[in-house]
């Protein structure tokens, strides 16, 4: 049938004549076909004089291609390969060009320079927190400590030339009575250091270190001008990065706190009447200077209050959450100078005896002790007051007090010989008695 591949060839189609024989095309080229006259006696080219079913459709000769189709299809070979040569060796040198000019700014291969602002010499504000940095760095020390059992790092500050530095209770007391202390100095000079006197219910401690000169002791500043909004520096070694400085303002006044309390006797006990602040405090913090705008130490940053520690405070554990405490430095300043010349610390008190286990708005007397001494102690200030047992001790000089810690912070805050003004519930009645703080001698 027509169009069916016989068993021995590829069919023609109609009318196709087969190629003359003994004609053998040229290799390489187009080829010339025989012609013959078709029925009819007319001649026409052997279109089928190549046919070959697998290749592609070759063009059509042009004039003149019958002797010299082979070497214009040579030439044509050629030049398709010179231009594909060219085209690859163009992109390779294009891209290394691109490739140099982007790694070197450009054409004329200029690098990149960035505007700076030029290095500043003048110095900062006295009253800004760099200025006040600056004045009070020198006299800030960081406090190394290790016992037999414990160690820590803790702040203190310079008092004076003698080499008496001021820090927290807390701070010296993992050295015990044979440990050691060393102090490292702003500039990083290191002295061995002892302990002068310790006082764990005012929380202060006063080291010395000896022969170390140019000392540079900071000045004290009186806590009663502070007000509430004042601005203040913090500067300590918060996990022992020395040399920290911190800002923020005096958040209030007159905070009552009670801090320690890990030892049972409660000899650790610290009771406070704090400076309360916003600059953040850390472990470490301990002991260091909470500076005015003028550059004079106000408070010893001693507690503060952490996320982490069920709502008690601390002297060193826990982060800061913008609660810290600082002990006022006229209390300081008081506590230091005696432990300095007498090694030990003494407390006012109104010679009483109060009822721990009281949970009404005040703080009570008691009406006896565990052991069976008088609640009152005979002729002590109390008595002279007039105080009696089961009386509800509820102000100082106007000041609500709410708990018996509270009533402990409040005297505390003052010296012995101060007098106080008392407000106490008795009976139901209210009634007003001064009193005179007596003394007893601390740890």
């Amino acid at each position: 049938h027509p169009g069916m591949t016989p068993p021995h060839g590829t069919a023609l189609p109609p009318g196709a004549q087969p190629p003359a024989q003994g004609t053998v095309p040229p290799e390489g080229g187009p080829v010339a076909v025989a012609e013959g006259p078709e029925p009819g006696g007319t001649p026409t080219p052997g279109r089928w004089g190549q046919y070959d079913p697998w290749a592609a459709p070759a063009a059509p000769a042009g004039p003149g291609a019958g002797g010299t189709g082979s070497r214009g299809g040579r030439r044509g070979s050629r030049t398709l390969v010179g231009a594909l040569l060219i085209a690859l060796i163009a992109g390779g040198i294009g891209g290394g060009i691109g490739s140099y000019l982007e790694r070197h700014g450009g054409l004329g291969g200029h690098e990149v320079e960035l505007s700076q602002a030029p290095a500043e010499k003048e110095p900062r504000d006295r009253g800004s927190v760099a200025g006040i940095a600056a004045r009070a760095l020198p006299g800030v020390v960081t406090i190394h400590v290790k016992g037999s059992t414990e160690e820590g790092t803790g702040t203190g500050f310079v008092l004076d030339a003698q080499g008496h530095i001021l820090t927290n209770n807390h701070v010296v007391a993992p050295a015990g009575s044979g440990g050691d202390i060393s102090v490292t100095f702003s500039g990083g000079e290191t002295a061995s250091a002892k302990v002068i006197g310790r006082d764990g219910g005012y929380d202060l401690a006063v080291i010395k270190v000896d022969h170390v000169s140019g000392l540079k002791p900071l000045p004290l500043g009186n806590s009663d001008s502070v007000r509430v909004g004042d601005p203040v520096v913090a500067i300590g070694a918060p996990y022992d990065l020395a040399g920290t400085v911190t800002s923020g303002i005096i958040s209030a006044k007159e905070r009552p706190i009670t801090a320690g309390g890990e030892k049972t006797d409660g000899s650790d006990i610290s009771y406070v009447d704090a400076l309360q602040t916003d600059a953040p405090i850390n472990p470490g913090n301990s002991g260091g200077p909470l500076m005015d705008s003028k550059a004079r130490v106000i408070g010893i940053n001693s507690a503060i209050r952490a996320a982490d520690d069920g709502g008690g405070l601390t002297g060193g554990q826990g982060g800061s959450i913008g609660l810290g405490f600082a002990i006022p430095i006229n209390q300081g300043k008081r506590v230091a100078e005696e432990l300095i010349n007498t090694g030990k610390a003494t407390h006012p008190v109104i010679g009483v005896t109060l009822d721990t286990g009281f949970t009404g708005d005040g703080a009570r007397v008691n009406t006896r002790t565990a052991n069976g001494s008088p609640a009152v102690n005979p002729g002590g200030p109390g008595d002279r007051a007039g105080i009696e047992p089961g009386d509800v001790i509820t102000a100082v000089d106007g000041v609500r007090v709410h708990s018996g810690s509270e009533l402990i912070v409040k005297i505390r805050s003052h010296r012995p010989g101060d007098r106080l003004r008392l407000t106490v519930e008795r009976g139901g009645q209210e009634h007003s008695m001064s009193l005179t703080l007596g003394s007893a001698d601390g740890e």
